[in-house]
Protein backbone atom coordinates (compact mmCIF):
# COMPACT_ATOMS: atom_id res chain seq x y z
CA UNK A 1 0.00 0.00 0.00
CA UNK A 2 1.47 3.34 -0.99
CA UNK A 3 1.62 5.42 2.16
CA UNK A 4 -1.03 4.53 4.65
CA UNK A 5 -1.93 6.91 7.42
CA UNK A 6 -3.93 5.25 10.17
CA UNK A 7 -5.52 7.41 12.80
CA UNK A 8 -6.02 5.73 16.17
CA UNK A 9 -9.07 7.64 17.39
CA UNK A 10 -11.40 5.11 15.85
CA UNK A 11 -8.80 3.02 14.04
CA UNK A 12 -9.57 4.79 10.78
CA UNK A 13 -7.39 4.43 7.73
CA UNK A 14 -6.98 7.49 5.55
CA UNK A 15 -7.52 6.46 1.93
CA UNK A 16 -7.65 9.82 0.14
CA UNK A 17 -4.01 9.96 -0.95
CA UNK A 18 -4.89 9.77 -4.65
CA UNK A 19 -7.48 12.56 -4.33
CA UNK A 20 -5.05 15.21 -3.09
CA UNK A 21 -4.08 17.93 -5.55
CA UNK A 22 -0.42 18.69 -6.10
CA UNK A 23 0.81 20.90 -3.28
CA UNK A 24 1.15 24.56 -4.11
CA UNK A 25 1.79 27.00 -1.26
CA UNK A 26 -0.38 29.57 -3.04
CA UNK A 27 -3.35 27.21 -2.68
CA UNK A 28 -2.78 26.58 1.04
CA UNK A 29 -5.52 28.98 2.12
CA UNK A 30 -9.29 29.00 2.53
CA UNK A 31 -11.19 27.68 0.86
CA UNK A 32 -9.00 24.58 0.79
CA UNK A 33 -9.54 21.93 -1.86
CA UNK A 34 -12.07 19.44 -0.39
CA UNK A 35 -9.56 16.55 -0.31
CA UNK A 36 -7.11 18.69 1.70
CA UNK A 37 -9.84 19.79 4.11
CA UNK A 38 -10.76 16.12 4.61
CA UNK A 39 -7.12 15.17 5.28
CA UNK A 40 -6.67 17.94 7.80
CA UNK A 41 -9.96 17.08 9.52
CA UNK A 42 -8.89 13.43 9.84
CA UNK A 43 -5.58 14.48 11.40
CA UNK A 44 -7.29 16.94 13.74
CA UNK A 45 -9.67 14.32 15.11
CA UNK A 46 -6.99 11.65 15.57
CA UNK A 47 -5.42 11.12 18.96
CA UNK A 48 -2.30 9.72 17.24
CA UNK A 49 -1.10 8.87 13.75
CA UNK A 50 0.53 5.66 12.53
CA UNK A 51 2.25 5.80 9.15
CA UNK A 52 3.37 2.98 6.90
CA UNK A 53 5.17 3.99 3.73
CA UNK A 54 7.58 2.24 1.40
CA UNK A 55 10.87 3.67 0.26
CA UNK A 56 10.99 4.64 -3.38
CA UNK A 57 14.12 5.83 -5.20
CA UNK A 58 15.89 6.48 -1.91
CA UNK A 59 13.16 8.47 -0.19
CA UNK A 60 9.45 8.90 0.29
CA UNK A 61 7.17 8.22 -2.67
CA UNK A 62 6.29 11.56 -4.28
CA UNK A 63 2.56 11.22 -3.68
CA UNK A 64 3.11 10.58 0.02
CA UNK A 65 5.47 13.56 0.31
CA UNK A 66 2.67 15.58 -1.32
CA UNK A 67 0.32 14.46 1.48
CA UNK A 68 2.86 15.51 4.09
CA UNK A 69 3.34 18.89 2.44
CA UNK A 70 -0.39 19.56 2.81
CA UNK A 71 -0.11 18.87 6.58
CA UNK A 72 2.52 21.51 7.32
CA UNK A 73 0.48 24.69 6.83
CA UNK A 74 -2.60 23.60 8.74
CA UNK A 75 -0.93 22.89 12.07
CA UNK A 76 -3.19 19.91 12.86
CA UNK A 77 -0.20 17.60 13.20
CA UNK A 78 1.63 19.94 15.62
CA UNK A 79 2.20 18.12 18.94
CA UNK A 80 0.35 15.02 17.67
CA UNK A 81 1.94 11.65 18.60
CA UNK A 82 3.18 10.00 15.40
CA UNK A 83 5.06 6.80 14.61
CA UNK A 84 5.73 4.58 11.66
CA UNK A 85 6.05 0.92 10.93
CA UNK A 86 8.06 -0.25 7.97
CA UNK A 87 6.82 -3.63 6.85
CA UNK A 88 9.18 -3.88 3.91
CA UNK A 89 10.43 -7.02 2.30
CA UNK A 90 13.24 -8.91 3.94
CA UNK A 91 15.22 -8.24 0.75
CA UNK A 92 14.88 -4.43 1.00
CA UNK A 93 18.50 -3.26 1.29
CA UNK A 94 17.98 -0.33 3.65
CA UNK A 95 14.71 -1.42 5.24
CA UNK A 96 13.21 1.96 4.42
CA UNK A 97 15.87 3.91 6.33
CA UNK A 98 16.07 6.69 3.74
CA UNK A 99 12.28 7.05 3.61
CA UNK A 100 12.18 7.19 7.39
CA UNK A 101 14.89 9.86 7.47
CA UNK A 102 12.81 11.95 5.04
CA UNK A 103 9.67 11.28 7.05
CA UNK A 104 11.38 12.28 10.30
CA UNK A 105 12.59 15.54 8.74
CA UNK A 106 9.13 16.58 7.53
CA UNK A 107 7.33 15.50 10.71
CA UNK A 108 9.87 17.33 12.88
CA UNK A 109 9.45 20.45 10.76
CA UNK A 110 5.66 20.18 11.19
CA UNK A 111 6.04 19.86 14.97
CA UNK A 112 4.77 16.28 15.32
CA UNK A 113 5.65 14.38 18.50
CA UNK A 114 7.57 11.34 17.21
CA UNK A 115 7.11 8.35 19.52
CA UNK A 116 10.48 6.68 18.99
CA UNK A 117 9.57 3.44 20.80
CA UNK A 118 6.76 2.87 18.28
CA UNK A 119 8.86 3.47 15.15
CA UNK A 120 9.90 -0.01 14.01
CA UNK A 121 10.99 -2.07 11.05
CA UNK A 122 9.31 -5.43 10.76
CA UNK A 123 10.59 -7.35 7.72
CA UNK A 124 7.73 -9.24 6.08
CA UNK A 125 7.98 -11.67 3.18
CA UNK A 126 5.22 -12.25 0.63
CA UNK A 127 4.60 -15.64 2.23
CA UNK A 128 3.68 -13.86 5.49
CA UNK A 129 0.76 -12.07 3.81
CA UNK A 130 -2.58 -13.67 2.98
CA UNK A 131 -5.53 -11.77 1.49
CA UNK A 132 -3.85 -8.44 2.16
CA UNK A 133 -3.25 -9.15 5.85
CA UNK A 134 -0.16 -10.18 7.79
CA UNK A 135 -0.95 -13.80 8.63
CA UNK A 136 2.02 -14.76 10.80
CA UNK A 137 1.00 -14.47 14.50
CA UNK A 138 4.51 -13.48 15.62
CA UNK A 139 4.67 -10.63 13.12
CA UNK A 140 1.13 -9.53 14.03
CA UNK A 141 2.25 -9.50 17.66
CA UNK A 142 5.22 -7.27 16.85
CA UNK A 143 2.92 -4.87 15.01
CA UNK A 144 0.55 -4.88 18.00
CA UNK A 145 3.42 -3.99 20.34
CA UNK A 146 4.33 -0.98 18.17
CA UNK A 147 0.70 0.19 18.13
CA UNK A 148 0.51 -0.23 21.92
CA UNK A 149 3.63 1.89 22.33
CA UNK A 150 2.10 4.60 20.15
CA UNK A 151 -1.08 4.57 22.24
CA UNK A 152 1.02 4.88 25.39
CA UNK A 153 2.71 7.92 23.85
CA UNK A 154 -0.63 9.75 23.54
Amino acid sequence: MLGTVATLTASKTYTGLGDLPHFNPDDDRDPLPPAVADLRAAIAEASAILICTPEYAGGLPGSFKNLLDWTVGGGEIYGKPVSWINASSIAAPTGGRDAHDSLRKVLTYAGAKIVEEACVRIPISRADVAEGQVADPDLRGRIAVAVKRLREGV
